[in-house]
This record gives structure tokens, C-alpha cells and sequence, in this order.
């Protein structure tokens, strides 16, 4: 591609644009030559190519200093922009060996000679802006990026390494000289250097008035004083200073302030290299930090959006760079700090805290500490995501010093703004919260007590802060101002959650407080119910665990055990009709039946009171936290005085059909409905009215109903769901205890609760279901013999009359015979008589035997046990046993349990089997080897019947000779 030298100079600037084009157009096609070669470049093509660059580049800037300045009409900066970088790439030059040998080609050097030609533009041309539209703007971008492109090229590669040039000392300063040029009147003769204040002696030379001094003083010994310059001797020291230099040099830098703030305003919107971004960037910082006027001229050409934007940049350097002229631009000038907070973004600066490079953690957080003295600004450096965190973090940094400082007094700054002061207790830093509620104005202190009951402190906070604020906290508890006292209440209430806290509180008196507001206060205050706030607190106290024998409420010695606590408590218990106040009294009473005298007193002053109703009706309350721990207070007093809670709770309407039908039942168990059905199973089971309560309102369906869907649903559905089963399974074993009614007994041979159990024996992972099934099972058994009855066969008419013989008879012996039970001697189901050995259940209650609870195990025992008891046939009951290998099983309970009452049953399970189960019983039970220590261990530390049982047991074996008196009694 060839470069066409034009003999004249470009008339105008659409003719310039052309001509750079074109050199763009030759630039590239050396790029492409170099690149389509298949063998590598040899040396002496690489240099000749980088020289044919260097001249293109440099001939491109003569052509942008030859662009007319009435082309870039009012756009200063642009012309200042172009004239920059005309210098630039006019000076462009590259070291590539020994350019002598080199032969440039023809057309660069034709290019050379017609830039000698062209005469520097003196005079502003007007320029056809309409035909500079229709230029190919694709193609004069494209052209420009290759240019930079190369330039990057070239300054990165090996082989090549450009002059390094300063833009602040060459671009900007020759731009500057151009605009506003220098006089040599302006320097000093002494400094070399511009004068800021210039003084003029006698001799009428003029010098900086400080460096003439330091002169003069330095000759002060001397004979003969002369000026510095002319010699001359000097009869007067007097310096006067030359007002008219002084001012021309002052309008001097003002105007070449003003152009180089603006030459550097078009190097970083060009932005074409880090060093040239950094040098503009010193460039603006030293103009600032000259005259404060000059942040106003900054400010006014819109700098400081284009600043922000360097934030953000690659480059480290010029990042604190422009974060340090943003702090200078803020400094002592509210609009500037106004524009650089709406513009700056404060997520950027946050991100930068987090910055590995300490210099720019530094700037940051001098530019947020100059940012956070404007109180408009502080609420959004604090809203901003993260960003009180992070600089809590740098406070606490003990690595690094100035950033933990800075961090600090940020801090502080921002704690003028009250929302700010919250975030940081959100994030670890309370003392801001707690100076401001202990300190602070009556305003800030509300503020202050209400962040307190919002916010969720850290564990390690927690303590502190109660510590801290407690005694502030009952102090505006006590003054009587109603907001005030509200926000205290709320406060310490959330406070006392903690239960580690509860012992800090007491010590500062608050139990005493808030009996105080719960018994005696009478205030009426329409802001608050004062009682709800000051209960709440109590409950949180009382449920710490604390020792609430040593709890004093009062001066007259009360505790929070006395039975002054437990009457009062009660007493408005039922005077109540607050929802919340009720639920915190029915907590404090069930922390009270912790202690054994607490609860003997409770007892009687609910039935002194006859609270009970009260508590009754609690269980139809919507308010469901009420219902549940009214409930669970039931639980504990239904073990005092069950049968009076369960006559109430079937003279009370709704129940107890609402214990177990759920207006609202969801799929998943809740609390409630687990609590109420451990209600129901707890009351005495052979309360008749509540049985037969629970038959008229047809709730059985209902408990089936639900069993059935937790097996298929399984317990793991809910937190409740287990407990919730245990309850159910406890109501139905409450209906065996009292199968002398018609009506129960009926109900479970309909329902066959037989089958039932059994099933629940196995199918659950619950012991306590275990357990209850094994009970019910032994209920329904013991009644098995009472019920099971020889069928009554009857005789037909013709058997009746005739007697035949059997070869004539008519095969009634054919007819099929009916089944009978061995064991209970007569005609024997599941359904109709509770059998267990129809139901299967022996099978599954012999399993129950190796199971690790001894409740299960006893449970279990016992129900197998009604089939060897004196109702039934125990020999054929021993044989049944036997050969389901029962004494195997009850072997291993005397082994694996120690259990008094366990071992009981075990042993006279063993007699029966040694008395009625022949020689072969005998001599399996015989060859256990582990059986005979248990026995003599339980003969010689059991109680008297364990000893009388261990005994006979003994002499069954021939391990103790018959006597007519026992040793132990004697």
C-alpha cells in the first residue's frame, strides 16, 4: 500500500482528517505485512518496519497540530485534548538497534519532505462542518484505535522501548506555555523559579522577597553589601514589593491554572495510557492545592464526575490519586462535598476497604472521613450495604494503625445519625448505642431503648450490654414518662430473654421493680399496660433457672417462691382478661412447680380459688401460646387433683370434643394439639364421666383416625408428631381400665382394640407407645377369662327322642366342632374376648422382652403375665409359652435388668414355669448358668418378697434344702 505525498498543505480540516486517514491506511498495511509473512521477520525488516511506524506516527501529529482552532468552536478542552496529543505523538521515537542501516522507503521519505512543507497554521480558518459529517466516522474510529493500539504495541514489546516522557512536564506545561506564555521577568535571579512574591531593591532588580532576605542575611558581616545581579553596592536594604509583577504574574497562573485544569480535564477524558492518567491526575492535585479557587474551576468544567470515575480505574496509583483530589475537592467546601457524594458511589469505596493495597485503604478511608463531616451525607455512607461492617473491622484492625484511626473517627462521625448507631450494634459495636442511652438527651434515649428491644445482639454482646444499660434502663422504668417507660419495659423484656442475663438483672434490682408494677402500682397509663411489660420480664427471670427460693421481690422478706407470690399471681390470674398477662402468669406458675413446696402451694389455693375453672376456659382460648402452657400447668396439677379437672373439663363447654377436633387443623401436628392429647391421656384413666364423655362425642373415630395417619405419614413430619401419637395411644388405653361399663366394653370390641395395640407394638419407633400398647393389651387380657365362655351346643329334637346306634346314626360327629381356647376354656377371639393368643400379640410381646426400656420390658411382662394368673388354665398357658420359647426370653430380663419390680415379675414368671412345667421346664430353666448367682444376689439384697420369690425359685433347682422356717426369717 502506498502513501501519496500531496504537494500543498490540507486547505481545511475535512482534507486534514483525509490525509490522517490515509498514513492510518499505510500504518496498517505494514502491520498486515508483517503478519502475512509465513517465515519469521528477520531483524533488519523488524527495525525498518518499527522505523516506517515511527515516522507515521509522527507525521499523524503533525497533522493534528495543523487542525484550524475555529474547528473546535467554545470546546476548549478538546482543542487543549488534540494539541496534547499532536505533541505526543510528534515526539514519539523508538530505540531499535543501529538505525544507520536502515534504508526508510520512498514514500515515508516523501512523507517527511511534504510535513517540511506545510507552514504551521497561524490564523483560524472556518471549516465545512457539514462536509466533516459525511466523513466515514467508522472508519476514522477504527483508524484512531489502531493507533493506539500500536502504541500500546510498541510500548510493550521487547524489542522496542519508547523515551519515557512526563505528560505533567512536557504535554501539559508546552500546552499551558502555548495559551499563556512565560516571561523571563517572572523568575527570580536567585531561585530560578516563578516569584510568588516579588520584591525589588534598590539596585531596581526584583527577587522573591525570601530568597533575597536569606541573601541579605547571609552578607549581613560583609563590608560592602552588593545586588546579587548587577553588583551594584547597596546603600538601602529596604525591599519593596512590585505590586504590578506581583499581579501580572497572579492573572498569569490563574489563566495557566485554568488552561492546564483543562488540558488535564482532556488527557483523562482521553485516558490513553496509566502514565498519562497519573500525570493529568498529579496535575489537577497540585492546582488544588494551590489556590482553593481552583476547586471551584474544577468543579464548574465537570472534573469531578470524570474523577469518580478513576475510583474504579486499573491502576492503583491513579485510584488514590483521584481518591486524594476528591478529599482536596471536598475539603472545606460544602457544594463540592455535595457533588462528590450525590456522584461518587459509595458501594465502590466500600469494596475498597476490603483492598489488599494499604495506600488505597488509606485514601479511602481519608475521603470517607472528609465525606461523613457533612451530616446530609453520613445516612448514606451508613445505608450503604456493608459498609458499617467493614469499617468496624478496620477499627479493630490492630495491624495496621492509620486505617484503625481513621475507621474510628468515621465511626464517630456517623454516630450523629441514629440509624447508623443501630447498624452498628446490629454489627458487633454497642458502645455507641449504650453512651447515647446512658448519656444522651431524653429523645436519644427513647431512640436508643427502642433499638435495644428491635435488634438481635451477638452472644458476646449480650452480656455486656445488660450489664451496661440495666441500671439506665430501670431508671427510665421508674421516672414515669409513659414513651419513655414503654421503650425501657421492651428494652429489658428483650434483654431478660437471654437467660445468662437474668443474674446481671437481679443483682441490679429489677425483680423488685417489676413486682412492684405487677402488685402495687396503680398508675393508669393509656400508653402501656404496664403489668403485661413488667410480667413478661418476670417470666424470662424465672425460666433462667435461677434459685427462686433466693430471688427477694420485696423489703419484707418475700421471695419469689412465698406464698404471697403464688396467691397474687393467681389471684389476678383470675381477674385478668389480657391474653399476653395470662400467658406470662401461667409461665411463672410452671416455673414455680419446679420446686415441690411451690407447687403443694399452688395446688391448694387452686382449689382454695377455684382457679381451675379459670384454667379450664383458658383451653378455649384462640390465643394459642395461652391454651398450651395452660395445658401443660394441667398436666402437673392433674397428678393432685385429676379427678376434679377432669369433672370440670366435661361441665365446660366445647369440651373435651375441642382436645381433639381442631376448628382449624392443619396437615402438620402443632404444639397444641400434642399438649392437649398428653392432657386427655394423663387424667386419671378410670374417671368414668371422662370416658364415657369421650365415647357420646364420638372422639374414638377420631383417634384412630389420626394414629392411622401418623403411621402412614410417619413421626418425622413434625416436632410434635411422636408426642402427639404417644397422647393419642394414651386416650385409647384410658377406655380398658374401665371395660365394666357396657358401653366402653362394647366400643372396644367394636373397634377391636385388641388388633389395634398389637399392631402398635410394632409399628413405631416411640418406647413410650410401646409401652402404652402393652398396657392396654394388658387390660384388655385380664378381662379375656371373665368374657370367654364354653359355647353352648344344643341338642335337636330327633337326637332328643331316639337313641340310635352308630351305624345309624346320621354323622353328627361330622358336624364342625367349635374352636376353643386352651389357655382361657372357652370360645375366644381378638374382637369379642381381648384374646392375646388369638390377636398374635404373644409373639410380639415376647420381642418386647429384649427391648433396652425397662419400661417396655415391664409393660410387656405384665401383660403375659394374665395369661399364667390362676383365672386362666396354667398348664396349658405353659405349654403355649413354652413352646414360643417365653422362658428364654424372661431368662434374659433377670440377666439384662435390675429393675425391682421388673426382677418381681420375672421370678414368678420362673415359678410358674417350675411348677407347671414338668421336669422339662425344669431342666431348660436349670442349665442357665447365669440364674443361680442372680438369685442368691436377689435373695441376699432384694426386698422381702424379691428374697421370698429368689427362695422358692432355689428350692425348685436344689440350690436350698426345704425347711419349714426360712433362713432370712429367722
Amino acid at each position: 500500500m502506498e502513501l501519496q505525498a500531496s504537494q500543498n498543505a490540507p486547505p481545511n480540516a475535512l482534507e486534514i482528517v483525509q490525509s490522517i486517514l490515509k498514513k492510518i491506511d499505510f500504518a496498517k498495511g505494514l502491520v498486515c505485512r508483517c503478519q502475512r509473512d509465513t517465515n519469521p521477520i528477520k531483524d533488519h525488516e523488524l527495525r525498518s518496519v518499527v522505523i516506517q511506524l515511527e515516522n507515521v506516527i509522527n507525521h499523524i501529529g503533525e497533522d493534528l497540530s495543523m487542525i484550524p482552532a475555529s474547528t473546535y468552536g467554545d470546546q476548549d478542552f478538546v482543542a487543549l485534548a488534540v494539541k496534547a496529543l499532536s505533541l505526543e505523538m510528534k515526539k514519539a521515537q523508538f530505540e531499535v538497534g543501529d538505525q544507520s542501516e536502515v534504508q526508510l522507503p520512498k514514500e515515508v521519505v516523501t512523507m517527511e519532505k511534504q510535513s517540511e512543507q506545510v507552514p504551521s497554521e497561524t490564523d483560524l480558518y472556518p471549516i465545512d462542518t457539514a462536509a466533516a459529517v459525511l466523513v466515514d466516522n467508522s472508519r476514522l474510529l477504527s483508524g484512531l484505535q489502531l493507533v493506539e493500539t500500536l502504541q500500546s504495541a510498541s510500548m510493550s514489546s521487547s524489542h522496542m522501548k519508547q523515551r519515557s516522557v512526563s505528560w505533567a512536564s512536557t504535554t501539559s506545561s508546552q500546552v499551558a506555555e502555548i495559551i499563556e506564555p512565560m516571561y523571563g521577568t517572572f523568575f527570580c535571579p536567585l531561585t530560578k523559579k516563578i516569584m510568588e512574591d516579588p520584591v525589588t531593591m534598590e539596585s531596581g532588580v526584583t527577587y522573591e522577597r525570601e530568597a533575597i532576605a536569606e541573601w541579605l542575611k547571609k552578607h549581613e558581616n560583609s563590608e560592602q553589601i552588593g545586588c546579587p545581579v548587577t553588583g551594584k553596592k547597596l546603600v538601602s536594604h529596604v525591599l519593596s514589593t512590585n505590586f504590578a509583577l506581583k499581579t501580572t504574574i497572579e492573572e498569569w497562573k490563574e489563566r495557566n491554572e485554568a488552561a492546564r485544569i483543562k488540558v488535564a480535564r482532556a488527557a483523562l477524558s482521553l485516558a490513553s495510557s496509566p502514565e498519562m492518567v497519573l500525570e493529568a491526575l498529579k496535575d489537577v492535585q497540585s492546582i488544588c492545592q494551590h489556590r482553593s479557587y481552583n476547586k471551584i474551576q474544577v468543579r464548574n468544567i465537570g472534573m469531578i464526575p470524570l474523577l469518580v470515575k478513576f475510583v474504579e480505574y486499573n491502576d492503583r496509583n491513579a485510584r488514590c490519586m483521584a481518591l486524594d483530589i476528591l478529599r482536596q475537592l471536598a475539603e472545606e467546601d460544602e457544594d463540592n462535598k455535595e457533588m462528590v457524594a450525590r456522584v461518587v458511589d459509595t458501594a465502590a469505596l466500600i469494596k475498597l476497604l476490603s483492598s489488599g493495597h494499604q495506600p488505597t485503604r488509606h485514601s479511602t478511608l481519608q475521603f470517607l472521613l472528609e465525606l461523613s463531616q457533612s451530616q446530609s451525607i453520613r445516612e448514606s455512607i451508613g445505608s450503604a450495604t456493608g459498609a458499617i461492617l467493614i469499617l468496624i473491622t478496620n477499627k479493630y484492625n490492630s495491624l495496621d494503625a492509620f486505617a484503625s484511626e481513621k475507621a474510628s473517627e468515621i465511626l464517630r462521625n456517623l454516630e450523629s445519625h441514629p440509624t447508623n448507631i443501630k447498624i452498628m450494634a446490629e454489627n458487633g459495636y454497642v458502645e455507641p448505642l449504650l453512651e447515647h442511652l446512658i448519656e444522651g438527651s431524653e429523645e436519644m434515649k427513647l431512640e436508643m431503648a427502642s433499638y435495644l428491644e428491635e435488634i438481635s445482639l451477638g452472644y458476646d454482646s449480650q452480656n455486656y450490654v445488660a450489664v451496661r444499660a440495666a441500671p439506665s434502663l430501670i431508671s427510665m422504668v421508674q421516672s414515669g414518662h409513659g414513651l419513655i417507660r414503654r421503650a425501657a419495659f421492651k428494652a429489658l423484656a428483650r434483654i431478660s430473654s437471654s437467660h445468662p442475663n437474668s443474674k446481671v438483672l437481679v443483682e441490679a434490682g429489677i425483680l423488685q421493680i417489676m413486682v412492684e408494677e405487677m402488685f402495687n402500682r396503680h398508675i393508669t397509663d393509656d400508653t402501656m399496660n404496664s403489668r403485661v411489660e413488667a410480667a413478661s420480664i418476670i417470666t424470662n427471670i424465672v425460666e433462667s433457672g435461677l434459685d427462686l427460693e433466693k430471688l427477694r421481690v420485696n423489703a419484707h422478706g418475700h421471695t419469689m417462691a412465698s406464698d404471697y407470690i403464688v396467691y397474687n399471681f393467681i389471684s389476678m390470674m383470675k381477674n385478668s382478661t389480657l391474653d399476653e398477662l395470662n400467658t406470662n402468669i401461667v409461665k411463672i406458675l410452671l416455673c414455680l412447680t419446679k420446686s415441690p413446696k411451690s407447687t403443694a402451694k399452688i395446688v391448694s389455693v387452686v382449689k382454695e380459688t377455684e382457679a381451675s375453672y379459670v384454667l379450664i376456659e383458658l383451653i378455649n382460648n384462640p390465643h394459642e401460646e395461652l391454651v398450651v402452657v395452660a395445658l401443660q400447668l394441667l398436666i402437673i396439677l392433674s397428678s393432685y387433683m385429676g379427678h376434679t379437672l377432669a369433672e370440670r373439663l366435661c361441665r365446660t363447654r366445647g369440651l373435651p370434643e375441642n382436645l381433639i377436633r381442631s376448628p382449624n387443623e392443619l396437615n402438620h401436628v402443632t404444639e397444641k394439639q400434642s399438649i392437649s392429647a398428653k392432657f386427655l391421656a394423663k387424667l386419671p384413666h378410670k374417671n368414668v364421666t371422662l370416658n364415657l364423655a369421650l365415647l357420646y362425642k364420638d372422639l374414638v373415630p377420631d383417634v384412630l383416625q389420626r394414629i392411622k395417619r401418623l403411621q402412614v405419614s410417619g413421626t418425622r413430619t413434625s416436632r410434635y408428631a411422636i408426642a402427639y401419637l404417644e397422647g393419642l395411644v394414651g386416650i385409647l388405653v384410658r377406655f380398658t381400665t374401665t371395660l365394666y361399663e357396657p358401653q366402653l366394653l362394647a366400643l372396644a370390641r367394636n373397634y377391636n382394640f385388641t388388633s389395634v395395640f398389637t399392631e402398635l407394638l410394632m409399628r413405631t419407633t416411640s418406647d413410650e407407645v410401646q409401652r402404652l400398647s402393652a398396657i392396654g393389651l394388658e387390660n384388655l387380657s385380664a378381662e379375656s377369662a371373665h368374657l370367654s365362655k364354653p359355647p353352648e351346643i344344643k341338642k335337636t329334637k330327633i337326637r332328643k327322642l331316639f337313641h340310635l346306634p352308630k351305624s345309624l346314626s346320621f354323622n353328627f360327629s361330622k358336624r364342625k366342632k367349635l374352636l376353643m381356647c386352651p389357655v382361657h376354656r372357652g370360645a375366644c377371639s381378638s374382637r369379642s374376648t381381648f384374646c392375646l393368643i388369638e390377636a398374635n400379640a404373644v409373639e410380639r410381646l415376647l420381642t418386647c422382652l429384649d427391648h433396652e426400656n425397662v419400661e417396655v420390658v415391664e409393660s410387656a411382662l405384665s401383660a403375659l403375665c394374665t395369661l399364667l394368673d390362676d383365672k386362666v388354665d396354667v398348664d396349658k398357658s405353659v405349654d403355649m409359652l413354652s413352646s414360643a420359647n417365653a422362658i428364654q426370653h424372661v431368662l434374659n430380663v433377670v440377666k439384662d435388668h435390675r429393675h425391682e419390680g421388673l426382677r418381681q415379675k420375672s421370678f414368678w414368671v420362673i415359678e410358674k414355669f417350675l411348677s407347671k412345667g414338668g421336669d422339662t421346664s425344669a431342666s431348660y430353666i436349670s442349665q442357665d448358668r447365669l440364674l443361680p448367682s442372680t438369685l442368691v444376689s436377689a435373695f441376699h439384697h432384694g426386698d422381702v418378697t424379691t428374697k421370698q420369690m429368689a427362695e422358692r425359685i432355689l428350692r425348685h433347682l436344689n440350690k436350698m434344702p426345704y425347711c419349714t422356717t426360712s433362713f432370712y426369717t429367722m
